[in-house]
């Protein structure tokens, strides 16, 4: 059980949680990732680690509301649990001194950059963060991305904060300008990191897309998260989830990411109709589940201790039996 010791809101639909993972926390690098499990029927996604605190052993994530699981994980609030948490999964960002180092994110995707975006600030790089968002609402840790950068800008589709536009025309801008860029990530919806794509590959610029493709296992078994690299298939998993924006066929991942669409727009309408009986099912399934796994602790430490003291196994047992008979 991996309990939440804080949740908060942060943009529209969108939520951070703090949670009590401590061999995560301690292994945990830029650019890698977690797979979560609400219950023991729900689905398994994948969520970039946006930090992690060693020394209290916890790691935060934010998310954004998109679908039935990330809808019902942003019910929950400090005091709940998760039942399961794997991680950390994916390889590490590459992380040197290029020079001048961009950072393009949209929305929730600033979360997923900020590691990335702080490990190069201090690697040397001189940091350009770039963060677009559909409206005002749904600019997020503003705060955390200037402090990350030397340079920062904000832009909003519908211009009711920061600059009006698309973060690309901001990159566009800047490279007219005659600033050297010598390295980019793109972070953020398939379609906006395809675009910067676009404009990078002329130029020769280094740039990396972290990929949000459908994930299940983690560990590259099951193929759900294929992805087309040229004329090779890698897993974003365990390959990724950072890939060379010059081989990525986003076609094809865009293709596969919509694979569900249907299934996953009927799962979030029964979902929205039945709500507090989805948040209140899960609840209990999580306490019935810490109840057992606080009786099965508590047996072991019984075992242990009546081992320790020289009380045979085969006396134990038929303790146990008669208490549970």
């Amino acid at each position: 059980m991996y309990r939440i010791v804080e949740a908060r809101t942060v943009g529209l639909n969108i939520r951070q949680f703090t949670v009590k993972a401590p061999r995560i926390a301690r292994k945990q690098r830029p650019g890698q990732f977690v797979i979560l499990r609400l219950h023991q029927q729900g689905e398994r996604i994948p969520l970039t680690i946006k930090s992690a605190d060693p020394a209290a052993g916890t790691i935060t994530i934010a998310v954004q509301a998109v679908g039935k699981t990330t809808s019902l994980l942003n019910c929950l609030e400090a005091g709940d649990s998760i039942l399961d948490v794997v991680g950390p999964l994916g390889r590490h960002s590459e992380i040197r001194n290029y020079g001048t180092a961009a950072i393009v994110a949209g929305s929730v995707g600033t979360a997923m950059a900020l590691p990335t975006a702080k490990a190069l600030k201090d690697a040397g790089n001189h940091v350009i963060f770039i963060e677009g968002a559909r409206s005002k609402e749904m600019v997020v840790f503003e705060d955390e991305v200037r402090a990350a950068s030397h340079e920062a800008y904000i832009l909003t589709d519908d211009g009711s904060y920061g600059e009006p536009g698309l973060v690309t025309k901001k990159l566009d801008e800047l490279l007219a300008a005659g600033r050297k860029l010598d390295f980019v990530l793109a972070v953020g919806p398939v379609p906006m990191m395809r675009a910067v794509a676009k404009i990078t590959a002329p130029l020769g610029i280094k740039t990396m897309v972290s990929l949000n493709s459908i994930m299940v296992d983690g560990t590259g078994m099951c193929g759900g998260c294929r992805v087309l690299l040229g004329n090779q298939s890698k897993f974003a998993c365990v390959d990724g989830p950072e890939f060379d924006a010059t081989l990525v066929n986003f076609e094809v991942l865009m293709q596969r990411n919509a694979m569900y669409r249907s299934q996953e727009c009927r799962s979030l309408k029964a979902f929205e109709q039945h709500k507090r009986e989805e948040l209140a099912a899960l609840r209990d399934g999580l306490a019935a589940k810490e109840k057992e796994t606080a009786q099965l602790h508590a047996r072991l430490e019984m075992r242990e201790k009546d081992e320790t003291h020289g009380k045979p196994e085969a006396v134990h047992v038929a303790e146990e039996e008669k208490r549970h008979a």
